[in-house]
């Protein structure tokens, strides 16, 4: 099946009951235990709304097994538990999502990890490695500057010295990109975003072979990141229109990004689409598609970005992304806030730098918004 009819049809569960064509609500959390070999139980992460979810992104992703968490961070944070521990060393790309970045500055010490934050290409990422490394967590393209990284090249001199590779591809999606193909073992999605998409459900999942799902939903039994029967099935549910969600929000950003490259007032647009973009060549050779995620750097001296935030009528400021809606944000005062203000200059996190997630609306409309608050 391609990807669109995967969306609409892998994973759903018979309804034998009434003969419903969607998965019924298991809505239970004591389910019986005699003449069975696994009992279901929230917390095991093995009810069947929880498979049937996880069966439909493995479709998508090309993966075996993977495990459903109750947010994002849930599902990154026990994917690098699960293969790094007192001792080990982990490699990461500066340009990760800031609460990745938080959760390694704030809890590895602690926990007795070394961590060693690597710039966002391959070169640095696999320099990077040492004697110690146990795990590598790459992001592409990255959040909220759309950095792409050589993902394959990566992947390959992970595997050459016995590494587990991580990859966040939220931004990117399953429609977009497949980093399984490119040799990475593990894949993170914060399904708050594009896999929810409606700007309703926290959640979070990551998929891989057999072998490492296993390892992973032991260490997440223990956390107990799990997820709802309630919020399963509305995930289900916004997973069958994903590719045509992803597909109209890509095309949309494609053309915004067009007009904002050419307007007097910004300094520089991020998106993997423009041709002009440093990652260009690496994007077109690893994605289906460019994405939906854009940001800009407004010229300071002719924009004031708070001002013209609120500037806005239908595009909404406000924090995560990946809704049907456009929403607008400053990273520097929302996802990168707990980086210091160094640090966000060195990876190039400015004040004037605003995260434009592109909805469905037609693009005229935005980009007519876009342009008002401008002038």
């Amino acid at each position: 099946m391609k990807k669109e009819t995967r969306c609409v049809h892998s994973g759903s569960i018979h309804d034998t009951a009434a003969g419903g064509i969607n998965t019924p609500i298991f809505a239970s959390s004591a389910f019986e235990y005699l003449d069975r070999e696994e009992i279901p139980y929230p917390r095991y992460f093995n009810t069947p709304n929880q498979k049937a979810v996880v069966e439909k992104i493995c479709a998508l992703e090309g993966a075996e097994d993977g495990v459903l968490f109750s947010s994002g961070m849930a599902a990154i944070s026990t994917a690098i538990l699960a293969f790094a521990g007192a001792g080990d060393h982990v490699v990461l790309m500066d340009e990760l999502y800031g609460g990745t970045h938080a959760f390694a500055t704030n809890e590895f010490q602690r926990l007795g990890i070394h961590h060693t934050f690597a710039a966002t290409d391959a070169d640095s990422v696999c320099n990077a490695v040492q004697g110690n490394t146990k795990v590598v967590v790459i992001e592409s393209p990255t959040n909220p500057l759309l950095s792409v990284i050589d993902i394959q090249k990566v992947s390959e001199f992970a595997r050459k010295h016995h590494l587990v590779t991580i990859i966040d591809n939220t931004f990117a999606t399953p429609i977009n990109q497949n980093p399984l193909k490119l040799g990475i073992d593990i894949v993170v999605h914060s399904g708050t975003k594009y896999l929810g998409g409606h700007s309703d459900i926290c959640c979070g999942v990551a998929v891989t072979t057999h072998e490492k799902a296993e390892r992973i939903l032991a260490v997440a039994r223990h956390l107990g990141g799990s997820l709802n029967a309630m919020m399963c099935s509305l995930l289900e549910r916004s997973l069958k229109t994903l590719a045509i969600r992803v597909e109209r929000q890509t095309q949309n950003a494609r053309s915004i990004s067009l007009f904002l490259e050419e307007h007097p007032t910004v300094k520089r647009v991020n998106y993997p689409g423009l041709p002009n973009f440093k990652g260009h060549e690496i994007a077109k050779s690893q994605m289906d598609g460019f994405g939906a995620m854009l940001s800009f750097e407004l010229d300071e001296k002719k924009v004031d970005a708070a001002r013209y935030i609120r500037g806005l009528h239908l595009i909404k400021p406000a924090v995560s992304l990946g809704g049907i809606e456009s929403t607008i944000c400053s990273p520097a005062v929302t996802s990168h806030a707990r980086i210091s203000a160094a640090e966000r200059k060195r990876i190039g996190i400015t004040d004037a730098l605003l995260r434009l997630s592109v909805g469905i609306e037609q693009v005229d409309d935005l980009v007519e918004d876009l342009e008002r608050a401008m002038r």
